[in-house]
C-alpha cells in the first residue's frame, strides 16, 4: 500500500506545439524529508542544464505526487509524449514492476500519452557509465579522506542476484579507476553490511578504509551506514550523489539514447 506524505500538485507546464518532451523522474520515495528534496534538487539540476524541457520530480511510494499523476496530468496539459527517467542504481524490482506499473495506470485514465522509460542510472547493458564513476569520485573527494588504501562501495542492497552483480560492476570499474581494492556492502537484504566489510580489509592489511555510498539521496539507510563505517574504523563516508553535475548529465544521456533510438533530435 502507498504511505503518501503529501507535498501538494506539482505544477504542469502546458504542451505548446514544439515544446521538447517533458522528463518525468521517478524516485523510490522515503518517509524521510531529505530524499525528497534530493529529488527536487536533482530535477532543478536537470531543467538548469536543458532549460527546454519540463522536468518534473515523482516518487514511488511515502511522497506524491506518484509518476501515474504526473503523467496523466501531462497529459490533460496537452503534452502528447514524456519521458520517464527511474532515478534507480539497479534494474531490480521497482524498475521491472512499479514503474510500468504506473505508466499503465496514467494510460487507463485520463487523455492519451506516449510515454517512453528510460535506462535506469545504474549500469545498463552490463556498461557502467563514466558519469556515475566520476559522481562517486566527486562525492568521494568532498568528503576528504586523504589517502585511502582500500574503498568499501556501500549500496542499499537488494535480492534480485542480477541487481546485486550490477553493483558489483559498479565496485570493480572503482577500484580499476582509484587503483585500490574495492568490497560491496549493503544497507539491508544481502550481507555483508558495511561494518564486516570494512573489517575485512582492514583484517587482510589494509590501514585506511574509505566507504563510497552509492546512494541517490539521503535517509535512514545511508545515516546509518555512515554511522556502523565510522564505527568500524573508516576514515571517510561520502555523501549520496543527490545534484551531482554528473548525476543531472548522466540523466539528460539516458534521455538522448532513446532520442537517438526514436531519431528525434535532443534540443540544448
Amino acid at each position: 500500500m502507498r504511505t503518501a506524505r503529501l507535498t501538494g500538485p506539482t505544477p504542469v507546464p502546458p504542451g505548446p506545439s514544439g515544446a521538447a518532451d517533458p522528463v518525468v523522474l521517478v524516485a523510490h520515495g522515503s518517509r524521510d524529508p531529505r530524499a525528497a528534496e534530493a529529488t527536487r534538487a536533482l530535477a532543478r539540476a536537470v531543467s538548469a542544464v536543458r532549460p527546454g524541457a519540463p522536468v518534473l520530480a515523482s516518487w514511488l511510494d511515502h511522497t506524491e505526487p506518484g509518476p501515474a499523476t504526473v503523467l496523466r496530468d501531462l497529459a490533460a496539459a496537452g503534452h502528447p509524449r514524456a519521458v520517464l527517467v527511474p532515478l534507480l542504481l539497479t534494474a531490480a524490482y521497482h524498475r521491472r514492476v512499479d514503474v510500468p506499473a504506473a505508466v499503465a495506470a496514467a494510460r487507463e485514465a485520463g487523455p492519451p500519452i506516449a510515454v517512453r522509460v528510460t535506462d535506469v542510472l545504474g549500469p545498463a547493458d552490463g556498461e557502467v557509465d563514466a558519469g556515475l564513476l566520476a559522481g562517486l569520485r566527486r562525492r568521494l573527494t568532498e568528503a576528504e579522506p586523504g589517502r585511502f588504501d582500500a574503498l568499501v562501495l556501500a549500496a542499499a542492497g537488494t535480492r534480485d542476484a542480477r541487481a546485486r552483480g550490477s553493483v558489483g560492476r559498479v565496485a570493480a570499474a572503482l577500484a580499476a579507476r582509484l587503483g585500490v581494492p574495492t568490497r560491496v556492502s549493503y544497507a539491508s537484504a544481502a550481507p555483508p553490511e558495511v561494518a564486516a566489510a570494512v573489517a575485512r580489509l582492514r583484517d587482510r592489511g589494509a590501514r585506511r578504509v574509505a566507504v563510497s555510498a552509492y546512494f541517490l539521496a539521503p535517509g535512514l539507510f545511508h545515516d546509518a551506514v555512515a554511522a556502523s563505517a565510522r564505527g568500524a574504523g573508516a576514515v571517510a563516508v561520502s555523501a549520496p550523489l543527490t545534484d551531482a553535475p554528473e548525476l543531472a548529465d548522466l540523466v539528460l544521456r539516458r534521455v538522448d539514447a532513446l532520442g537517438r533510438v526514436a531519431g528525434l533530435t535532443p534540443r540544448s
